[in-house]
Order: C-alpha cells, then structure tokens, then sequence
C-alpha cells in the first residue's frame, strides 16, 4: 500500500466547499487537500451526497459555496481540454446509446488528446489495449459493447477511464455489477495504476472492508454536512461508521486480517453496541 510522499505537491483542494441537495446541507464548509499516491474510498449511507461530491470535485457541478483547486488553480479557470487530460471522471452510469467494438468505446476516452483532425493515432490504440490489458479485457476487444453483461460493461468503462490516462481519477461507484472476483481485480488495477508517480484515486463504494484493504484513506460523509477524512484504518472505525450509518459495527480479527461486521441482532436491541460500538 502506497503512503502520501512527505513532501508531494497537492493535486486536488477543497476550500471550504458547502454542498447542498435541496434544504439539505449534504457538506458544510470542508476542506481537504488530496495528494499524489492516495487511494481514497468515499463512504456514506445512500443519499449521503457521494455522487454530488465526486461531480462536484470534478467540476461539472458547482458547489453551494467554496471552491475546487486542481494543481493550485480553480477548476473554473481550467481550460475544457486540458482539464480532461488533467481529471477523468467514471459516473456511477453510462448506458451505450449505440453499437461499436469494445475496442471503440474504450478509444473514446482518448478525445482529450487527439489534434489535428482528430483522427486516432497508435499511441491511442495502444493506450486502449493497454488499458483493457490491464483489467482483462483483451479477449472482449472485438465484442460488440450491446452484448455485453451489466459486469463487463462496467469494466469496460473503468477502462475507457484508464484509458484517458489522466493522472486524477474520481469513480463514482466502479464496482457496482461485479462480483466479488472482479471487484478485488479491479481494485488490485487501481492500485497498481496509483502507483506510477502523480497518480491518485478516488472511488465511491459500499463495501467498507474492500475499502479498508484496498485505499490508503477514507473519505467518511454522514450526509447532515459533516465528513471526516483520514488514513482508511482511522476513519473506516467501528465507532465513525456506525455513527454514520446507524447501525452497530464491530470489527473482528483473525491473525493480520480485519473485517467490520454488523453487532448481532440482540446487542442491537439491547442499544449497548449503537452507543458503543466495539473495537
């Protein structure tokens, strides 16, 4: 697991941003600077705002005050382009709205970095392949993405994400659709990706002990305006989410491996594992 260089230049900045979803105050005033090397996991109960946050960090929606830097600068003053190539955004879904070659799709994410007439080079075929490579996709390349399953077509979009070799990756729900198999390849990818120098991630998911494996930080929303923010095993706590969620967690060990796992039902009931949950 990668750990933020002592000295690394911030890639990503939140100033006091506040967002809202109606009269709800979803985050209020937070600030945060992510870093390069960071693997960060967004949790939160559904509603919490883990979409709003991620569009917003990304720049396609606007915060209800505060402000977004990316490399220092305010994503308002990003050029479209060179934002693309500096961020890529992963939504929670993308339906195909026609039929095209696995191979195609993933090659659209290339559009940041086309010139001239924009016609695609080899170094773009090549960004694809190595992309769908990377996730185990090679086989499906010449697959028409319509006959796909719900699974490989989510895969094929982190690709295409990958794909856009942007060194900033928000991912709002990667692993919805997969099984556990693919979820852990996919994930062990991400990593792998982090890796490389300037590099970092942020992904939205439910699963708290995937998070707790495979990020370096956490992102925790409550979805009433607070967030707490941290290295994973310092946030993704017994005590924080089951606050947040509202439900009793207690985390079991067996040997180096760790796992949250709801209360049984009867310390539930009893009100002892909610107002203190184990650890």
């Amino acid at each position: 697991m990668m750990h933020t260089p002592k000295f690394a230049q911030p890639v990503l900045s939140a100033q006091r941003m506040t967002l809202r979803a109606g009269s709800r105050t979803l985050l209020d005033a937070f600030t945060h600077t992510f870093y390069p090397g960071e693997v960060w996991c967004v949790a939160g109960p559904n509603g919490a705002g883990k979409t709003t946050l991620l569009s917003t960090l990304a720049g396609l929606l606007q915060p209800s005050a505060g402000h977004v830097e990316l490399d220092g600068v305010r994503l308002a003053d990003w050029h479209a382009q060179e934002l693309a190539q500096r961020r890529a955004l992963m939504p929670q879904s993308a339906p195909d709205a026609f039929s095209a070659s696995v191979l195609d799709i993933v090659m659209l994410n290339r559009f940041p970095h086309l010139t001239g007439w924009g016609w695609e080079r080899e170094a773009d075929r090549e960004a694809a392949r190595a992309a769908l490579e990377l996730l185990g996709l090679t086989a499906l390349a010449a697959r028409d993405v319509l006959s796909l399953s719900g699974g490989e077509r989510q895969r094929v979009a982190l690709a295409a994400v990958l794909c856009q070799e942007a060194p900033l990756l928000l991912l709002d729900e990667p692993l919805s659709h997969l099984d556990l198999h693919h979820q852990i390849d996919c994930l062990e990818a991400l990593s792998e990706w982090a890796q490389e120098p300037r590099r970092s991630v942020l992904f939205s998911c439910h699963d708290l002990n995937l998070a707790r494996r495979f990020s370096t930080h956490a992102l925790l929303l409550d979805g009433a305006g607070a967030a707490y923010a941290g290295p994973v095993h310092e946030v993704l706590t017994p005590a924080l989410t089951s606050r947040v969620f509202g439900y009793p967690l207690i985390l079991i060990r067996d040997g180096e491996h760790e796992a949250l796992i709801p209360a049984p039902r009867s310390r539930h009931e009893s009100g002892s594992a909610h107002d203190k949950p184990a650890s």
